[in-house]
């Protein structure tokens, strides 16, 4: 069984192999109370930005878990980077979106404030929503055991969306928009080159509820997006930004 992943706050970058790091705050709560580690059990401390400490518990006291450094991993940025563009949606569904799709591959979430959205994020709600994606997206990075947080973007508007769509493309990216009447297959859909250097964008696009409306298609594929479908199915939009993720993520080798 892999080992649980722990959030640190700050770079591990410094740390090396027989070093103690010492997990406290909301994260060594969760360690000591919850999950009640016990000396000798192993964990591994990620902070977000690709380094991996590989630790085994030496001792745990109060909300406190001190632990042995066994390995240190730096995890590479991935040579693509993989954008959900998840259109807000009533209830949970956009956060559900948001975790699957950072449980399945996806390097960056960004907000899109459609024009069929029922959600509206304005003022002090705006900046309460996008912490609880943010909340989401450090869930799902634990959940699935990954060295490297997703950023998550503020709100976009449809013109402010066309407008990263076409500097994505103009830098070597791709963007591409899920539509039900869509004829090219995500399957076959073209990809960035990829550069470790300097990581092309590809971007997925998933409408709300109501699906995108003709303008906005035309305003994203005038800017240089292209239209495509996951297949025979119509996907609610909790569903479609994952499972296209997913798919993309297998086609880029991630999965191999």
């Amino acid at each position: 069984m892999s080992a649980p992943v722990f959030l640190a706050d700050v770079s591990l970058r410094g740390y090396v192999v027989g070093g103690t790091y010492v997990l406290d705050g909301g994260e060594g709560r969760h360690a000591a109370v919850v999950q009640r580690k016990r000396i000798g059990e192993r964990v591994d401390v990620v902070d977000g930005g690709g380094t991996r400490l590989r630790c085994v518990v030496v001792a745990a006291e109060g909300a406190q878990v001190r632990l042995g450094v066994e390995e240190v991993v730096t995890e590479p940025a991935p040579d693509v980077a993989l954008t959900l563009v998840q259109a807000l949606a009533k209830g949970d569904r956009d956060e559900l979106a948001v975790e699957a799709a950072v449980e399945t591959g996806a390097d960056a979430v960004l907000p899109w404030q459609a024009e069929r959205s029922v959600v509206v994020w304005r003022g002090d709600r705006a900046a309460r929503s996008r912490a609880r994606w943010v909340a989401t997206v450090r869930a799902a990075v634990k959940q699935a055991r990954r060295a490297w947080v997703p950023d998550v973007g503020d709100a976009v508007t449809t013109p402010q969306l066309a407008a990263r769509v076409r500097d994505v493309v103009a830098a070597g990216g791709v963007a591409l928009v899920l539509h039900e009447e869509a004829t090219t297959p995500v399957a076959a859909a073209p990809l960035p080159t990829p550069d470790a250097a300097n990581p092309p964008e590809l971007l997925v696009v998933v409408g709300p509820e109501g699906g995108i409306g003709d303008a906005e298609l035309t305003r994203l594929t005038d800017a240089g997006a292209l239209a495509v479908r996951l297949g025979p199915h119509v996907l609610r939009t909790s569903t479609a930004g994952p499972v296209a993720v997913a798919l993309l993520a297998q086609r880029l080798g991630r999965w191999a």
